[in-house]
């Protein structure tokens, strides 16, 4: 139950949700309370123009993405960790499993799977531990370890070299499991593979396991030429005022950071 509220109650408190229940206030009061329906209408333009906001949006993922600076040179480890969200089951019509937004090689950035590939044949650690269940209400399939096991075998990395954990389903979960295999193989540090915004919170609650990290941020959102776009001409300084979808999600991807980690520190996890 806890999983699932964790899920729904903060929809409520993201910028689209928040915007919905404030449409849903003025509609209700439209006719008995004119007033307030305006005022409502008004918090609901204002929020979404705010949160949809280049400079806004990108500042407040650089909050968080920026934490953990990737070394030039990575170091060596005994195992790289890739935490789960980044695949799709191989439903119909997809031929196999695809890579989503946090695991395909958009805009050129290593992501997760990939980058673990890459550390891995560096010769950064001799293993790879994939750790992702998958919610059975929201579409099940197979876990999320199983289809990033599957995805890196076809990319040449040997099936040896690879340990599923596929019970895990959020981020605390992970750090648990992890922590088990990490026991039973006598490994004591490992490289964490997981999104950059995402990194802040996954380093805490994996240290608070005891386990020996190093990050190995990716899937970079904010980097420093998109922050020197940002103003780099009168143009563009007005186009990044003006609302934007992705500037809408990515704001919102950093406010769940930041929501998630309130949670976590309330029930102790972090």
């Amino acid at each position: 139950m806890f999983l699932y509220l964790s899920k729904l109650l903060p929809l409520f408190f993201y910028p689209l949700g928040l915007a919905c229940v404030s449409l849903v206030v003025a509609l209700v009061t439209l006719w008995k309370r004119p007033r307030t329906a305006a005022i409502a209408i008004a918090f609901a333009l204002t929020l979404l123009l705010f949160c949809s906001n280049g400079w806004i949006a990108k500042s407040l993922v650089r909050s968080l993405e920026w934490q953990n600076l990737p070394p030039a040179q990575i170091p060596v480890a005994e195992a790289i960790v890739v935490l789960g969200g980044a695949t799709k089951s191989a439903f119909p019509p997809r031929p196999t499993v695809d890579l989503s937004e946090a695991g395909d090689a958009y805009g050129g950035l290593r992501l997760r799977v990939i980058y673990a590939a890459q550390l891995y044949r560096q010769k950064k650690a001799p293993i790879i531990i994939l750790s992702g269940g998958r919610i059975d209400w929201r579409g099940g399939g197979s876990p999320e370890s199983a289809d990033m096991a599957t995805i890196l075998t076809s990319i040449g990395i040997p099936s040896e070299a690879i340990v599923q954990e596929p019970e895990s389903l959020n981020t605390y979960q992970n750090a648990v499991n992890v922590r088990k295999i990490l026991s039973s193989r006598g490994i004591h540090q490992v490289l964490l593979v997981t999104s950059a915004i995402h990194m802040p919170r996954s380093l805490q609650i994996f240290q608070r396991q005891g386990i020996n990290v190093i990050p190995a941020p990716t899937d970079f959102l904010v980097s420093e030429g998109e922050l020197q776009e940002l103003g780099s001409t009168p143009k563009a300084a007005i186009l990044n005022l003006l609302p934007d979808t992705d500037n809408l999600h990515q704001f919102t991807s950093a406010l769940k950071e930041y929501i998630g980690s309130f949670v976590y520190r309330l029930r102790g996890w972090l």
